[in-house]
């Protein structure tokens, strides 16, 4: 005996939501969108047209199909079609793929992800889920939607664009010799602008022209002959600097884009060439990319943002910026790996910030090693009298403090250091394992001392029971989150391009990941 199975048979539709299960992700989906304030969807508003799809509607939809790993337009197309979940969440509207792609990439859904992670976070709050004690901060590099040949290098358009200044003015310093056109006004002896080089090709033009008007107007056979050949050298200046006046129209392009990068994609400017961690080949090569940084608390992520430089710490303090502008008020302890350790990242957490940094720096775990602690050619292993100001190395030669050197690094941060040189290192036996230096110089310490109490102040909290199990948390907490969107999620690689789309898309990728773990909690 089977259950009746009649395909001929009308049935009434029933309502989606029965067919639903208690704990469906749909439900989540439903309950954070709903609690993003009206007052962020007016900007969709128009007075004109055929009536929009609401923002409601199309955020759900769009959120579900991430959370089911549809990232492609045509995919949350064909669930619309097929999926009782997102059947019940759009209440029976099927947009098209185009209008899915043209809404997750809109300027102000920017807002609406924000206020979504900002309820979500109240949420989470208001179930005791987090404890607002520490936020756990690391990154990870996402491929661009941009091809993998199609790089442009910042110290190659340097070195073609300062070939061409070097050509483009020998060929109008000989233009000049041979009088072929009059000298033009210049806003800078080192080189010609893209306005200069055009006036200079329009003059040249002229020349040109000139010669045609003779040739023409001429009877005489050989004269013809004579300015045919004479129009030649003009004709070849010519074509040479309209090349000059492409190139470094170019050049400035590729400079403008780059900005502070050392390279850029063709099919996505904003994107950087970068070692991503999946290299099979293991010969380093390179992709385009974005730095995903993002701020963790119990493996939920509460801020996310996006950058093109490929180092963690750079991207640091404004990344703090924007969590502190945008989401939430800082809690007391700030955890991160090695890759955010440096001088001006602890000042930005302890001076400004007033906050307490868990933080290791390159060598923490190095400087724990025996080898390390018994090398008695280290500096940090030698003896040092503070009253006096000076070092003793190995062989018991002194070395006093001489002066103050400071240092700027690229983001202009500036560093101080002391120097301290020994008397005299002629003759030492010592000096090979001592100092790499040339034979009559003597060996020189720069002694960062800022540097080396931020150290000692990171070894101490980490030394601490309570403080060193925070930092202990990070691992268990920020990395899933990473594994869970590459590995379970299946996200990576980006479907769109330009950093403004690319950061609407993360945030509907990291919602994804933020709803299906509270989701799976629940349910337990």
């Amino acid at each position: 005996m089977f259950k009746d199975y009649n395909m001929n048979q009308v049935i009434l539709p029933l309502d989606l939501e029965m067919k639903l299960q208690e704990n469906d992700i749909a439900y989540a989906v439903h309950e954070l969108v709903e609690q993003i304030p009206d007052e962020a969807f007016s900007a969709f508003l128009r007075d004109t047209g055929c009536p929009a799809y609401h923002p409601r509607m199309m955020m759900k939809v769009i959120l579900c199909a991430y959370t089911q790993s549809a990232f492609s337009g045509r995919k949350i197309e064909g669930l619309l079609k097929d999926s009782v979940r997102m059947m019940w969440l759009a209440q029976g509207y099927e947009p098209s793929y185009r209008t899915i792609n043209r809404f997750r990439v809109h300027p102000e859904v920017k807002e609406l992800l924000r206020q979504g992670f900002v309820q979500f976070r109240c949420q989470l709050v208001q179930k005791d889920l987090i404890d607002d004690e520490a936020i756990f901060i690391d990154g990870t590099k996402i491929e661009a939607n941009a091809n993998k040949f199609t790089f442009v290098w910042r110290k190659a358009v340097e070195r073609y664009s300062e070939s061409l200044i070097e050509k483009s003015n020998a060929m109008y310093d000989e233009l000049i010799e041979k009088e072929v056109i009059p000298e033009i006004e210049r806003e800078s002896p080192e080189q010609l602008s893209i306005k200069e080089l055009s006036k200079i090709e329009e003059k040249l033009e002229e020349k040109v022209g000139e010669y045609n008007e003779k040739i023409e107007t001429s009877a005489d056979v050989t004269e013809r002959k004579k300015l045919r050949s004479e129009r030649k050298g003009s004709k070849q200046f010519l074509k040479q600097m309209k090349d000059f006046v492409l190139r470094k129209t170019k050049y400035e392009n590729d400079m403008a884009i780059f900005k502070e990068r050392n390279s850029y994609s063709k099919t996505d400017h904003d994107a950087t060439f970068m070692r991503m961690k999946d290299d099979y080949m293991k010969n380093g090569q390179l992709k385009a990319g974005y730095n995903l940084q993002i701020a963790t608390e119990g493996q939920y992520t509460l801020a996310y943002d996006i950058f093109p430089n490929p180092t963690d710490t750079r991207t640091f303090r404004p990344f703090l910026d924007r969590v502190e502008n945008d989401s939430f008020k800082l809690p007391p302890y700030i955890v991160a790996d090695a890759g955010y350790g440096s001088e001006e990242n602890y000042i930005d957490v302890l001076e400004n910030r007033k906050r307490i940094p868990l933080i290791t720096y390159n060598t923490y775990r190095k400087e724990k090693k025996k080898s390390f602690t018994k090398d008695t050619f280290r500096v940090s292993n030698w003896d040092y009298n503070e009253e006096e100001d000076l070092f003793t190395c190995p062989n018991g030669k002194l070395l006093p403090f001489r002066y103050v050197s400071h240092r700027t690094d690229r983001s202009g941060f500036k560093r101080e250091f002391k120097v301290y040189e020994c008397e005299d290192c002629t003759g030492c036996p010592l000096r090979k394992q001592c100092t790499k230096t040339k034979d009559g110089t003597n060996r020189r310490i720069y002694y960062n001392t800022k540097w080396e109490q931020q150290k000692n102040k990171v070894k101490e909290l980490l030394s601490d029971e309570k403080t060193g199990e925070i930092y202990g948390q990070r691992k268990i907490d920020v990395e899933p989150v990473f594994g869970f969107l590459k590995a379970i999620l299946g996200f990576t690689r980006m479907s769109v391009r330009g950093k403004e789309k690319v950061k609407n898309e993360m945030g509907f990728a990291i919602m994804a990941v933020n709803l299906r773990k509270y989701t799976a909690m629940s349910a337990e």
